[in-house]
């Protein structure tokens, strides 16, 4: 029997341009359910409001809120407890999580922050 596994690597020093699927109908969608499917509310919470892990819907980023930013810490993964999902998820799927944090928007009355 045969069996075929797809890896999807992503290199670090390879920096994306940007998300090719922003203002994509069906995007944010396919991002809410991979979000879900993918355990991400397990840490992040539910609507990515934080719980274990950061909330992604304060406005406060430690490694950067932008598209590219967003790419390389879900792809790459950061110091501890970000796994790294870029041998997981193909580069789509990966811009589509991506699609879903951006439109996430901070609570009424909280402050953010940049973190040098």
């Amino acid at each position: 029997m045969a069996v075929a596994v797809a890896a999807f690597t992503v290199i670090a020093d390879e920096a994306p341009a940007g998300n090719p699927l922003a203002g994509e109908p069906g995007a944010v969608a396919a991002g809410e359910a991979l979000f879900s499917s993918m355990n991400c509310d397990g840490c992040h919470g539910g609507g990515g409001s934080g719980w274990v892990g950061p909330s992604l819907a304060d406005g406060r980023w430690r490694f950067g809120g932008d598209a590219d930013a967003l790419f390389h810490s879900i792809a790459n993964g950061r110091p501890h407890g970000m796994p790294a999902y870029g041998e997981l998820l193909p580069e789509n799927s990966i811009w589509q999580l991506v699609s879903y944090l951006q439109q996430l928007r901070a609570p009424f009355g909280v402050p953010t922050r940049h973190w040098p």
